[in-house]
C-alpha cells in the first residue's frame, strides 16, 4: 500500500484528529512510553508486524525500540501514521530516523533519510555518513559520500574520524582508497580520450581545408593547376585551420629541405598529403597535388596497422563532424566533403 493511501486510510477510519485509544506501547531508551495502535504500525512496517505476532502471543508484552533517543522514536512513530516529515526533524534526527527505517523496513522513510543526508556531508561528518550508509545499506548515501570524499580527500584526511577509521576500520579506509584511485584514473582516460578527439577534429578539419584550398583556393593559396588570384578572397567559415594550411603549403613549395627529410614543417606537409590520400576516393579527379601518387603508392606497399587506425578515427571524426550539422547545411556541404567516399559511407551505414 502506498503511504498516502494509507495515511488516508488511517485517516478515514479514525478521523483526523480524533484516534482510538491505543494498544501497545512502545518503550524507549529513557522509559518513555508511546502509546500506539498495532493495525497501524503493522501496515507501516513488516518487522513491526512480525514483532506484533509475536507480541499477541505473549500477553502485551511492549515494543521495545532502544539504542536511540527518546525524541527519535516518537518522530519515527509519528511518521509511520502520517508518512510525514519536516525537514527540521531530518537535520535533527536523520541518522537516526535511517537506522531505524532499515531495521524496521520502512523503504519510504529511508529514501527520504538517504536523500536528505547526502545534503548534510560535510568534512566533519562524511567519515560516519560512510559508516552508517554500509551498516544501513544505503547505496545512494555511500555513492555520495564515496564523491564528497574523492573531492575533499585532503581535507578529510586530517579529521579525527579519519585517523579513527585507518585504526579500527582498514577495510573500508582501503575501499575509499581505491575508489578515489579508479576515479582519478576514468578522469585521466576521459581527458586523454577528449583530446584525442580533438585532434582527429583538427585533421579531419585540415583534411577538409586542404581540399578547400586546391580545388577553390583561399586567401593566399589557390589551386596549382591554375593562375588564381587571391585578392578578393574572403576569409572561410575555417579561417584560423585554413590559415595555418597555407602558411604550410607556402614554406612546402619552397623549402630546399623537403625532399631530403629534414624539416618538420615538411613532414607534416608529407603527413597530410598521404592521409588526404587514404580518405579520398576519387584520385582521378582529385584537386590536391600528390594523391593520385600516393594513392598508388598505397595500394602497392600498404598501410601498417597503426595508421589504418588514424584513418578510420578521421573518417570517423569528419562523418560526426558532418551528421551533426542542420540538414540544410549537410546538403550544402556534402558535395564538398566528398561523402561518396566509401569509408565514410561505410562508417555512415
Amino acid at each position: 500500500m502506498s503511504p498516502n493511501m494509507f495515511a488516508s486510510n488511517v485517516d478515514a477510519h479514525h478521523g483526523e484528529n480524533e484516534m482510538a485509544e491505543g494498544d501497545v506501547d512502545i518503550i524507549t531508551s529513557a522509559g518513555r512510553r508511546i502509546p500506539a495502535h498495532s493495525n497501524v504500525l503493522a501496515a507501516a512496517s513488516t518487522v513491526l508486524e512480525s514483532i506484533l505476532g509475536r507480541w499477541r502471543r505473549s500477553y502485551e508484552t511492549p515494543i521495545r525500540i532502544l539504542g536511540v533517543p527518546c525524541d527519535s522514536v516518537s518522530v519515527f512513530v509519528r511518521f509511520l501514521y502520517s508518512f510525514k516529515c519536516t525537514k527540521e526533524q531530518m537535520e535533527k534526527h536523520g541518522i537516526h530516523l535511517l537506522a531505524l527505517s532499515h531495521v524496521y523496513l520502512v523503504p519510504c522513510l529511508k529514501h527520504r533519510c538517504t536523500k536528505a543526508l547526502a545534503e548534510q556531508l560535510t568534512i566533519e561528518n562524511v567519515i560516519d555518513m560512510i559508516q552508517l550508509a554500509r551498516l544501513c545499506d544505503a547505496p545512494h548515501l555511500y555513492l555520495k559520500c564515496m564523491k564528497f570524499l574523492r573531492s575533499n580527500f585532503k581535507k578529510v584526511e586530517e579529521t579525527e574520524g579519519w585517523k579513527f577509521l585507518q585504526h579500527h576500520d582498514p577495510l573500508l579506509e582501503l575501499e575509499i582508497l581505491q575508489f578515489t584511485d579508479e576515479a582519478e584514473l576514468r578522469k585521466k582516460r576521459r581527458r586523454r580520450h577528449t583530446q584525442e578527439q580533438n585532434l582527429y577534429l583538427q585533421l579531419s578539419e585540415g583534411m577538409d581545408c586542404l581540399e578547400h584550398i586546391c580545388r577553390e583556393g583561399c586567401t593566399s593559396v589557390g589551386p596549382y593547376d591554375e593562375e588564381y588570384s587571391c585578392q578578393k578572397k574572403l576569409p572561410c567559415s575555417k579561417f584560423d585551420t585554413c590559415q595555418g594550411l597555407q602558411l604550410l603549403i607556402r614554406h612546402f613549395s619552397t623549402c630546399k629541405r623537403r625532399v631530403k627529410g629534414s624539416c618538420f614543417q615538411c613532414k607534416r606537409m608529407w603527413q597530410l598529403l598521404r592521409l588526404h590520400a587514404s580518405i579520398c576516393d576519387q584520385p582521378d579527379d582529385c584537386r590536391v597535388p600528390l594523391c593520385r601518387e600516393f594513392k598508388q603508392k598505397l595500394e602497392k606497399r600498404g598501410d601498417d596497422e597503426l595508421w589504418k587506425s588514424l584513418v578510420r578515427k578521421v573518417v570517423s571524426a569528419r562523418a560526426m563532424t558532418f551528421l551533426s550539422l542542420p540538414k540544410r547545411k549537410r546538403e550544402e556541404e556534402e558535395p564538398r566533403l566528398n561523402l561518396r567516399d566509401h569509408q565514410i559511407r561505410r562508417f555512415l551505414d
